[in-house]
């Protein structure tokens, strides 16, 4: 079972995004809301092979704004890789040589997986706003339906950082039996009233956008021409999610005050300053691969995610929970800062639970969990090599 073509050296190679139908209209996907959804779509990405006892097989969980595509190319004139591609293939801490890993787009996502944008059967355009609102929990619930479907009975690790990190945990929580170990990094056991406040800001950007239309901006084959999208209102939102996925002192080393294409100030509103340009890069490039409902309902199923709001619900979540954590952070990211971190770790060592946790240094940010870092690729290499030999009893 394997997506990818034979590729040398530490590349995954060329790779496919596989779409499968998981539930369906009489027997549909249950969700914390109350409602149901079928047929529900997934698309996934595997790489590596999976042995035969069905034993190595990792999933790895994406943060808000990512996707399937974890690893390696599309096509060979690719230019970008996958946005994990730094830590899955051969030799690196995800080893294919060794490892079999899924990666698929989470509910409600635009890149595949039924979402906002998807078509609603009963009604035969996008669903929009009529979408119902979805939880961690749900997606963690898709993603057992996608792993039962490739016929794996029991998970090596599931791993994720950001809200991947968040999915990670959920999955610890609801399939106790089937994660030996959970990889959770740059996340949060809770989003602070900070973070919500950031998340709600975002959405209010994208409502507000006078395009929105309540959600219903899809062009249908219909239509005469194309309808306009809240491309404003959701750029918006980027640009000042991503300077909260950065630090001050990333941000100072790679901009500082540097003018961008000008030798003096304007005077005007004009972009003055190379930062402003980098930040409306970020917005225009992600209204083009990004859905603007998709935003909406992910945040809010992060605003919504809070597995351990009581002392005595934390007892009974984690009483059966066999997972081994891995708890990572890093020092300069505000975001979800070390301290969330250590919040979880507080928390499952309450519970005598095996966790492990490591804090880095970084300049990077929040962000910092996705690039080149050579003592964070170590940890993660040397604690994935450790729960392979406890559980198979095999060296890779």
């Amino acid at each position: 079972m394997n997506d990818q073509q034979t590729n040398p050296g530490n590349s995954v190679g060329i790779v496919e995004t596989r779409l499968v139908t998981l539930f369906s209209e009489a027997s549909p996907l249950p969700l914390d809301c109350g409602k149901s959804l079928g047929p529900v779509q997934v698309a996934y990405e595997t790489y590596g092979t999976l042995n035969e006892e069905g034993s190595n097989a990792i999933l790895i969980c994406h943060a808000l704004s990512g996707n399937a595509h974890a690893a390696g190319r599309h096509h060979p004139d690719d230019k970008k890789v996958g946005w994990w591609d730094n830590y899955i293939g051969p030799g690196k801490p995800f080893d294919t040589d060794y490892f079999f890993i899924i990666s698929s787009n989470n509910l409600g996502g635009c890149d595949g997986t039924t979402g906002p944008s998807s078509v609603d059967p009963e009604q035969g355009r996008p669903y929009g706003l009529r979408f119902p609102l979805i939880t961690i929990a749900d997606m963690a619930r898709l993603q057992k339906a996608l792993v039962d479907h490739l016929g794996i009975k029991r998970l090596l690790a599931v791993a994720g950082g950001s809200m991947g990190g968040m999915i990670a945990l959920q999955w610890a929580l609801d399939y106790p039996h089937m994660v030996p170990a959970s990889v959770i990094i740059a996340a949060t056991p809770r989003l602070t009233a900070q973070n919500i406040a950031f998340n709600a800001v975002a959405r209010q950007a994208i409502m507000a956008d006078p395009h929105f239309n309540g959600g219903d901006y899809y062009t249908l084959e219909s239509d005469s021409s194309a309808k306009p999208r809240p491309e404003s209102g959701l750029a918006l939102a980027r640009m000042m999610a991503h300077i909260t996925y950065l630090s001050e002192q990333g941000l100072h080393e790679r901009f500082g005050r540097k003018l961008q294409d000008r030798e003096s100030l304007s005077y005007g509103f004009e972009t003055d300053f190379a930062v402003e340009s980098y930040l409306s890069y970020q917005g225009s490039s992600f209204v083009k691969r990004f859905d603007a409902n998709s935003y909406l309902y992910i945040t809010k199923a992060m605003d919504y995610f809070d597995p351990f709001p009581d002392a005595e619900t934390t007892v009974t979540r984690l009483a059966g929970v066999e997972s081994r954590f891995l708890v990572m952070s890093f020092d300069t990211d505000w975001r979800f800062d070390t301290s969330r971190s250590k919040e979880l770790v507080r928390i499952l060592h309450r519970s005598l639970k095996d966790c492990t946790f490591q804090e880095f240094a970084s300049p990077a940010g929040h962000d910092a969990f996705l690039l080149p870092h050579e003592s964070y690729e170590k940890s993660l290499g040397a604690f994935m090599l450790r729960i392979w030999q406890d559980v198979t009893g095999g060296t890779p």
